[in-house]
């Protein structure tokens, strides 16, 4: 085969495995990264979303705001 001892070839052998393994490992967690990357940009659209709805109702639609709110019967 070659020059080079049997001991380093497996040492190779095991080293490139390890590195194959990393790799397949990091591609996993960098599309799971971007997944979550996207669900995070949906989620803050929708919370935009209900936070202009809420800014458009009406003031006479019968939600308080926090500082109006009465203290809950436990106080």
């Amino acid at each position: 085969m070659s020059d080079i001892p049997e001991e380093i070839q497996m040492h190779l052998i095991d080293l490139e495995s390890k590195i194959a393994f990393q790799e397949d490992n990091i591609q996993s967690l960098n599309d799971e990264l971007h997944q979550h990357q996207r669900r995070i940009e949906l989620l803050q659209r929708q919370v935009q979303m209900l936070a202009e709805k809420l800014h458009q109702l009406p003031d006479d639609s019968g939600i308080l705001r926090t500082d109006e709110e009465p203290p809950p019967p436990h106080y």
